[in-house]
C-alpha cells in the first residue's frame, strides 16, 4: 500500500529554518508529480509547493523565495527546506501526489513562535 511519512517539523522562532522530509513507499516515486501541503488551525488545506519528476518546481506566492522543494528519486524521498519562517507558516505539513489522490499521512507539525 502507499505510505507517506512526513518528518522534520518542530518549534522554531520567526526567521528560523526547518527541513521537512517525506518518505514514500508503495509507489513508483520518480514517475509522479509530488507536492507539499499545509493546514493551519481553522483553515483548509493548501498546496504550498510542487515538484515534477524532472525537477521543475512551483511555489505558492505565500512561500515563494523562502521555501525550496526538492526530491531524491533514488531514495524515494521529497524535501521542503523552509527558511525565514513566519508565524503564519504555522501548520501541519503534508506531502502527497499532485493532485492529492493518495491517502494522507499524519503530517508533521511546524510551529513558528517567539
Amino acid at each position: 500500500q502507499v505510505q507517506l511519512v512526513e518528518s522534520g517539523g518542530g518549534l522554531v522562532q520567526p526567521g528560523g529554518s526547518l527541513r521537512l522530509s517525506c518518505a514514500t513507499s508503495g509507489i513508483t516515486f520518480r514517475s509522479y508529480l509530488m507536492g507539499w501541503y499545509r493546514q493551519a488551525p481553522g483553515k483548509q488545506r493548501e498546496e504550498v509547493a510542487r515538484i515534477f519528476s524532472n525537477g521543475r518546481t512551483y511555489y505558492a506566492d505565500s512561500v515563494k523565495g523562502r521555501f525550496t522543494i526538492s526530491r531524491d528519486n533514488a531514495r524515494n524521498t521529497m524535501y521542503l527546506q523552509m527558511n525565514s519562517l513566519k508565524p503564519e507558516d504555522t501548520a501541519v505539513y503534508y506531502c502527497n501526489r499532485v493532485p492529492s489522490n493518495f491517502s494522507w499521512g499524519q503530517g508533521t507539525q511546524v510551529t513558528v513562535s517567539s
